[in-house]
C-alpha cells in the first residue's frame, strides 16, 4: 500500500504595483491566415500607440485584419502577513 501524503497552504498577501521605472511592452503578431498564420511581427513597442500603428500599417499593406497582442509589465511585489 501507498502512503498519503498532506499538503497544507496558507494564504500569503501579496499586492503588486507597476515598477515605475519601467517601460510596458506591447506587442502583435499577425495571425490571419487560412492554412497557416502571417506570423509577422511587430517587435517590443513601449505605447499603445507605436502598437497601433504598426497593425494599421500592416493592416493597410496586407489586408490582415487578425492579431494576436501581448502587453507585459514589470511589477513589483510588496509581501504582506503569512495567514
Amino acid at each position: 500500500m501507498g502512503t498519503t501524503t498532506r499538503y497544507r497552504f496558507r494564504e500569503y498577501n501579496v499586492t503588486t504595483d507597476p515598477d515605475p521605472l519601467a517601460l510596458p511592452i506591447f506587442e502583435a503578431v499577425c495571425i490571419t491566415g487560412e492554412e497557416q498564420d502571417c506570423g509577422a511581427a511587430s517587435g517590443e513597442l513601449h505605447t499603445p500607440e507605436e502598437l497601433t500603428r504598426w497593425i494599421a500599417g500592416h493592416c493597410a499593406q496586407t489586408g490582415h485584419q487578425s492579431y494576436e497582442q501581448t502587453t507585459r509589465t514589470v511589477v513589483r511585489a510588496e509581501p504582506g502577513a503569512w495567514q
